[in-house]
């Protein structure tokens, strides 16, 4: 009876402190939950999931380096890292390019941060992994090929 108690109490307080902070304006839904570009997310081509993201018209550079495994044991969970040492990176995303929607995922990075990021896709098949940088104004990409055993989208 103690811990039902406990639990309602720190539920009770933790719902009243998130609404004293909307009620004073300190939390918006803009700044609590990631944007969503719809159109992009469900582009079918990677040129139309760039664009919808604003990083269509890119150059290849060697200066972006991408981790990931040559063979992917399963296609549902591969490894990838992405990282550059290029200066004013202002934008980050990877693409899976024979993915039936081939956005996986973007990343809007503050001045200063690092151009640093590691995370796990989903692929159906074997298929380039796609890193693509905007930094400086310029829309740079590498790419490498992850050979997929098992398809993790649906395969």
């Amino acid at each position: 009876m103690t811990m039902k108690r406990r639990m309602f109490l720190k539920g009770s307080l933790a719902a009243g402190t998130v609404g004293v902070a909307v009620g004073a304006g300190l939390l918006t839904p803009g700044s609590v939950l990631a944007a969503w570009p719809k159109a992009a997310m469900e582009a079918k081509t990677v040129d139309d999931a760039l664009k919808g993201v604003g990083m269509s018209g890119f150059a290849q550079s060697d200066d972006i380096k991408i981790k990931a495994p040559d063979i992917a044991e399963n296609g549902a969970v591969v490894p990838v890292t992405v990282s550059t040492s290029m200066t004013g990176v202002t934008n980050m995303a990877i693409v899976i390019a024979k993915n039936g929607t081939p956005l996986s995922s973007t990343y809007d990075l503050g001045k200063g941060a690092q151009a640093y990021i590691s995370t796990r896709v989903k692929m159906g098949k074997t298929s380039d992994v796609m890193a693509i940088v905007k930094a400086g104004g310029k829309v740079l990409a590498n790419k490498k090929e992850v050979k997929v055993t098992i398809g993790g989208c649906g395969g």
